[in-house]
């Protein structure tokens, strides 16, 4: 037999046991069990991650950190030497029972374009699980959470002009909150995220699914993960801020202004229709 691959590897690990590891994983990890993560719930952010969770939460076959967002490959200061030991990765699924498949829901993976070769590196069979939404619905429940944390003192229509110029200052890295438009530009997203992995390993699903087809949606995750069908026995309740005003009228229409290519892209890309995306010009 060769030697053990590296302790920092994802895909082995040192047979010995790691003060840095619970009981339970070392035991796991002296069985030979890979404690990779095998899914991500990878975007969109202010898409129903969280009730995705909470709901993928009640599968008994599942498990998921109870500390959301994780942001292990997204974190430059953890890449500026190089390839990070996955330890500390590991470290946050120390209690899976044994046998589950573990997930990692840190939406902003999709969007943040260092982490995608990251993830490859790490384990190249990864599934992700994308849910989207609306863009225009997107970008202001997106500035109403910036605005709820303090980080954000612009009015909505003041943070869209300014994006442009946060965007320009903030090169040659994104823009990690303030991103209410360019997170919304889905088909690049997923082209570069099938750049990287193959479309067969992403699921794509609409958060509009949530109210009107839950039980297929459930389906179809379940499907893609491999694991048995389940109803969720408890109802989740969307996770939804307190809005200091509605989207107004006026704003709803200069983003469909700036969306409606990028909708009709996407239609074309996976097939959907969205018109409903586009209300007031659909008569909706």
């Amino acid at each position: 037999m060769g030697p053990n691959p590296p302790r920092g590897h994802p895909s082995g690990f040192d047979r010995r046991v790691d003060p840095r590891r619970s009981r339970r994983e070392n035991r796991a990890v002296a069985r030979g069990d890979d404690y990779r993560v095998s899914f991500l719930i990878a975007g969109t952010q202010r898409g129903g991650t969280t009730t995705l969770v909470e709901y993928l939460l009640q599968h008994p076959d599942v498990f998921i950190p109870k500390k959301k967002e994780l942001h292990f490959f997204d974190t430059e200061k953890l890449w500026q030497a190089g390839t990070p030991d996955y330890a500390r990765y590991r470290r946050d699924f120390a209690d899976a029972p044994a046998g589950r498949l573990l997930g990692d829901a840190t939406p902003i993976y999709m969007y943040w374009e260092p982490a995608l070769p990251r993830i490859r590196d790490y384990n190249p069979a990864m599934k992700f699980v994308i849910l989207l939404r609306n863009p225009i619905t997107r970008a202001y429940s997106h500035w109403n959470h910036e605005r709820l944390a303090g980080r954000e003192k612009l009015s909505f229509r003041e943070a869209l002009a300014a994006e442009p110029e946060r965007t320009r200052l903030a090169a040659p890295r994104q823009l990690r909150h303030s991103s209410y438009v360019d997170r919304g530009i889905y088909t690049r997203q997923l082209e570069r995220l099938w750049a990287f992995f193959p479309s067969a390993q992403t699921l794509v699903l609409r958060t509009d699914d949530f109210s009107r087809a839950l039980a297929p949606m459930f389906d179809r995750i379940a499907s893609f993960l491999g694991i048995a069908r389940f109803s969720p026995v408890l109802e989740i309740a969307a996770h939804a801020h307190a809005y200091e005003s509605p989207l107004a009228a006026e704003e709803r229409r200069y983003l469909e202004d700036i969306f409606e290519p990028e909708i009709r892209a996407l239609e074309r890309l996976l097939g959907w229709d969205c018109s409903d995306w586009l209300a007031s010009r659909s008569g909706g």
